[in-house]
This record gives structure tokens, sequence and C-alpha cells, in this order.
């Protein structure tokens, strides 16, 4: 089975462990320590939050600033479009904030937040029957829209 570990960088592991269990994931204490937690998303895909010490471990050069720009672009696939709103308000209410506005493309949902570190988490859901057909060919996405 393969596996997938999206390792970020944290100024502060316990909170930003704190705000992923306020979304409702679970965390894997086999690889938690004071410089890291484990987010369980699935049985297969996890997020390592690692203090920017034991980040700057594992790279050559500089820690992203999120500020400034983003070093990428975490998606998590929901059940439905009620689960990308919950997840999203729950996000806010963990002290997350809002990103860009929703998008809406009729097969496909999503929305987004930053977490405490500014790192970019999109929530989609998509109508699999729909895109199967093709539904997603005639879509026309408009980066002013996220302006």
């Amino acid at each position: 089975m393969r596996m997938i570990f999206v390792n970020l960088p944290v100024k502060d592991v316990q909170a930003s462990r704190k705000f992923f269990e306020a979304l409702g994931f679970e965390i894997n204490e086999q690889f938690c320590s004071e410089d890291s937690a484990c987010v369980v998303f699935a049985e297969n895909a996890y997020a390592m939050l690692l203090s920017h010490k034991h980040f700057a471990n594992f790279i050559k050069g500089d820690i992203a600033d999120t500020s400034k720009g983003k070093e990428v672009l975490t998606c998590l696939s929901c059940e439905s479009r009620a689960e990308v709103e919950e997840l999203k308000k729950k996000a806010l209410a963990a002290g997350g904030s809002d990103w860009v506005a929703p998008q809406d493309y009729g097969f496909m949902y999503g929305d987004s937040f930053l977490d405490l570190d500014g790192h970019v988490w999109e929530l989609m859901w998509m109508d699999q029957e729909a895109a199967a057909r093709g539904d997603h060919m005639d879509v026309e996405i408009n980066p002013a829209a996220n302006s």
C-alpha cells in the first residue's frame, strides 16, 4: 500500500496539533514528540507537523515564508458539499483564516483555509459520476475570481 506524508513546518507543534484535532482528525501518537505531531487524514494519508528546528533537518535552504508566498496547496477530499462547509467552519473556529472564496463548478465544489502557520488547505467534493461523464472538460477556471 502506498502512503503519503505531507511534512509541514509549524511554529508551535502543540497549537497546530490542537487545531487539527478541532477539525476532527486523529493524531497518531506513535509518531509524535515534542518536535512533531502526526495528523491522520485517512488510512494512508498523513501530515507530519514539524517544529521549524526539526523540519530544518530535512531540507536544504530556508523554510518558506507563507506570509510572502505559498509552497504547496494541500487538498483533502470530502464526502459531500456539506462536509466541505463543515470542515471550513471548524477551521475558522479553531483559529484558521479564510483564503479564497468557495468555488462551485457544479460537478465539483471546493473551499479553502489557511492553518495557524499560513499553509493552504483546500477542501473538495466531486460528483464522481459527473466527472466520469466528462462534465469537467467544459469548466473554465477564472483566476481573477480568487483575487
